[in-house]
């Protein structure tokens, strides 16, 4: 969650919330506008900028929990998401009409790092077959190699990923993903 003043200096709040919503990391990162503007037009700006919520000055605290505490379930479903399992597993890769193996170094529901003898070029279109577990056939996705770390990991985000396959990718990713110890608080407010 991100505070933005409106009239803040230079970016100000409007110019930087643009900036949050062209980054694919912050695309949905809820972003709260203070303003002590109380110009219709000024909210209209805001919203059209990216911004979830306007609070206006001075903040009240009991709005600004309920509205902690309105996005909070939607944080912890991005993180959730988006968190990384180290997972060591074997990893069957297709570029072309070469095949080739590799391991998991960890692993999300959007994408993997692979440890790897072939390392692909950032931008390579790539064919995943997950192997999970002795149990359970593989999970198969496309991606798309979007980095490389020590020369030889590549790091792999996931761009076709079929539902059944993200449905068990999930499913068997979710009971690794450590329950998150602390919460957010504003007793402070």
């Amino acid at each position: 969650m991100v505070f933005l003043d409106l009239h803040m200096p230079s970016p100000d709040g409007i110019e930087l919330a643009r900036q949050m919503r062209r980054t694919e990391s912050n695309r949905v990162t809820p972003i709260i506008l203070i303003s002590d503007d109380q110009r219709p037009s000024a909210m209209s700006i805001g919203f059209d900028a990216g911004a979830n919520f306007f609070l206006y000055k001075p903040i009240d605290s009991d709005r600004l929990l309920k509205l902690v505490r309105a996005t909070q379930g939607a944080m912890e479903n991005d993180r959730r998401r988006t968190r990384r399992v180290p997972l060591q597993s074997r990893v069957q890769l297709r570029f072309g009409l070469e095949n080739f193996e590799g391991e998991t170094i960890d692993l999300s529901p959007c994408g993997a790092l692979v440890k790897a003898h072939r390392i692909l070029p950032p931008g390579s279109s790539v064919r995943v077959g997950l192997h999970l577990s002795g149990r359970m056939r593989p999970v198969v996705a496309t991606g798309l190699v979007v980095r490389i770390l020590d020369g030889n990991q590549m790091g792999i985000h996931f761009d076709l990923l079929a539902l059944t396959e993200s449905e068990r990718l999930q499913e068997f990713l979710l009971p690794l993903v450590p329950e998150e110890t602390a919460r957010f608080s504003l007793t402070a407010l």
